[in-house]
């Protein structure tokens, strides 16, 4: 993967939490999804499979089936803001899964954002969605603490919305 593609350096550096590189504004959104193995395996799934994307109703259109590295998707909003990324890194393990996807020349905003799906020890299932970002257009600019609300909000939408998926028709323990 050649790190000139993307818009910004740090590429790959949502796997460190917390890290913000100057200059980016971080966001960190946490929401719990539910409880119990069969509710983070469907959650998994419907990331990793950008089933959760197209829940959202926004327009994804990939080169893969899955997220794997080096995978480019772009998120169209409206139909009209494009938002052209690559799949930076993938997780996939016992109790996390998720990736990551750095932003290419196009997308609104220039940085990384993170989904990963975790169970804790107590079974309780999380999506952690982290971003740092700037803005790379002059309508993202313009749109100044406005436009980092809007990607708050989304984060939050996107924990709705994969509770929705992962728990339908699944009795929690």
């Amino acid at each position: 993967m050649s790190s000139a593609d993307f818009t910004y350096d740090h590429v790959g550096a949502t796997r460190e939490p917390g890290f913000c590189p100057p200059g980016f504004h971080p966001m960190r959104v946490r929401t719990r999804i539910g409880e119990g193995e069969e509710v983070f395996r469907r959650a998994a799934q419907a990331l990793l499979t950008w089933e959760l994307h197209r829940e959202l109703g926004v327009g994804v259109d990939t080169t893969a089936e899955r997220a794997a590295p080096d995978v480019d998707v772009t998120i169209t909003l409206a139909g009209v803001v494009r938002a052209p990324c690559r799949v930076v890194w993938t997780v996939e393990e016992h109790r996390r899964a998720g990736w990551a996807y750095g932003t290419l020349a196009g997308h609104p905003e220039s940085g990384e954002e993170s989904f990963v799906v975790d169970r804790t020890g107590d079974g309780t299932v999380w999506l952690t969605v982290s971003a740092f970002s700037r803005p790379a257009r002059w309508y993202s600019r313009a749109g100044g603490p406005a436009t980092r609300g809007l990607q708050h909000a989304y984060a939050r939408r996107c924990g709705k919305v994969l509770r929705r998926l992962a728990t339908r028709g699944v009795e929690e323990d």
